[in-house]
């Protein structure tokens, strides 16, 4: 970000010397504030752009992303789609249940929450309401009561699972 100066150029527009500026990009010492507002007005920009550098968020995530984390107390494992989902404003994940098992259950809070089922079928326990939902359907709810889903067939659940806020 030195615009073609060399260091003895910009140490001089600083009026700083050029040992200094070598040793600020060495990463030798830190500027003060001041000083550092001083050097970026020389190179034509502000503090406030200087530290509003917008970076390039990650748009695909493969396997590698995934976090997996198995709870074989209630039968089931979850893997994060999208790492640091937390601060996000949905969470994607995916569960898979295994028989006679469920999800953990969520209490009432903000927000919605969709699932698709991709593997076998579950019950949508939504309050005192048990809704069935097999492979290829989907739900949709507001999370103002508590929820989870359960798996009471035979054979593993899969579940791509999308809930904003996050709650996973």
């Amino acid at each position: 970000m030195t615009m073609g100066l060399t260091q003895e150029d910009l140490a001089n527009r600083c009026e700083l010397t050029k040992g200094f500026i070598s040793q600020i990009e060495r990463d030798v010492t830190s500027p003060s504030i001041a000083t550092l507002i001083d050097i970026l007005e020389c190179l034509g920009t502000s503090l406030k752009d200087f530290f509003n550098e917008k970076s390039e968020d990650k748009v695909v995530f493969g396997k590698d992303d995934v976090f997996v984390r198995e709870n074989s107390d209630e039968g089931h494992v979850i893997r994060w789609l999208v790492p640091n989902a937390q601060k996000n404003m949905m969470e994607p994940i995916l569960i898979e249940i295994s028989p006679d098992s469920r999800s953990s259950v969520h209490r009432p809070h903000e927000g919605e929450c969709f699932g698709y089922v991709l593997k076998g079928a579950v019950n949508l326990v939504l309050g005192e309401k048990k809704l069935k939902v097999k492979k290829g359907e989907s739900f949709y709810y507001a999370a103002d009561a508590s929820h989870y889903i359960e798996n009471q067939l035979s054979g593993d659940a899969v579940v791509l699972w999308v809930c904003t806020p996050p709650i996973f």
